[in-house]
C-alpha cells in the first residue's frame, strides 16, 4: 500500500521508539532501588533470551514480572515506574523516533503505541512522545483498588498483538489494511502480517530475513 495512504500508525515501543527492554530494564531498577531481590536479575535475562527466541511462556513470566505490583494501587505503581521512565528509559529514546512521529504528525496522521509491555510502564513514554493513545497489555485491579497481579484480557504480544489491533479497528470503524506497523522483533512478525504497511525498525536478524522476503521497508532509529 501507498505509505501517503496510511494515516494511522502504530509503533511497537521497546528497540523500536527506546534503546531498551522496559521488561528487562524495570526488574534491574527495582533490584537497584531494593524493591526486588536480586536473584531476578538472572530470571529476567532467562526471559529476554526466550522472548528473542520466540519461546517465551508467557504466563510465567508475566507472574514474575507483575509481583512488585500486587497490593499497590494504580498511583503507588505510576510514581515507581515514572521514576524509572526518567532514570533508565528517557536517556535511551531514539532521535529517529522522534522525529518520525513529529513528521507523522505534521502530516496529519494519527499515531499509537502498541506495545506487549504493561501500559502503566509503558504510560510515560507514551506521554512523552504525546501520542494519540497506547494499547498495551492491561492490568487487573481487584475490589480494593489493588492490582492482583493479574492481566485483565489478553497478553498483548505476538497473534495478541493483532487481537488489539482488531479492538482498535472495530472500535473505529477501521481495517487493518489502513494502518501501519513498526516492529523491531520477529515476535511482531503476527501484526506486521496484518497491516497495511509494514516497517521493521532496527529488525532481529530474524525479522530482517522475513521483512526482506516480503519487501518490508526497512528503518534504522538512532
Amino acid at each position: 500500500m501507498d505509505e501517503k495512504s496510511i494515516k494511522i500508525h502504530f509503533f511497537d515501543m521497546d528497540h523500536t521508539l527506546i534503546n531498551n527492554d522496559c521488561d528487562v530494564s524495570w526488574k534491574e531498577f527495582l533490584v537497584a532501588e531494593k524493591i526486588a531481590p536480586e536473584s531476578d536479575l538472572e530470571l529476567a535475562d532467562k526471559f529476554f533470551d526466550d522472548y528473542n527466541r520466540g519461546e517465551l511462556d508467557f504466563d510465567e513470566f508475566i507472574r514474575f514480572q507483575l509481583n512488585e505490583f500486587i497490593g499497590k494501587t494504580h498511583e503507588e505503581m505510576t510514581e515507581i515506574c515514572r521514576r524509572h521512565f526518567l532514570k533508565i528509559v528517557k536517556p535511551k529514546i531514539y532521535n529517529s523516533a522522534i522525529k518520525r512521529i513529529q513528521d507523522l504528525k505534521k502530516n496529519g496522521c494519527e499515531v499509537y503505541i502498541l506495545t506487549s509491555t504493561n501500559t502503566v510502564i509503558a504510560e510515560s513514554v507514551a506521554e512523552f512522545f504525546g501520542v494519540d493513545g497506547l494499547w498495551g497489555t492491561e492490568l487487573k485491579i481487584d475490589e480494593n483498588g489493588k492490582f492482583d497481579g493479574k492481566i485483565d484480557g489478553i497478553y498483548a504480544a505476538q497473534a495478541g498483538k493483532v487481537t488489539k489491533a482488531e479492538e482498535f479497528c472495530r472500535q473505529r470503524g477501521v481495517a487493518l489494511s489502513d494502518m501501519a506497523y513498526y516492529g523491531d522483533s520477529i515476535n511482531d512478525a503476527n501484526i506486521l502480517q496484518a497491516v497495511g504497511k509494514a516497517y521493521a525498525v532496527n529488525p532481529s536478524a530474524a525479522l530482517r530475513e522475513l521483512a526482506e522476503k516480503n519487501n518490508w521497508e526497512i528503518l534504522e532509529f538512532k
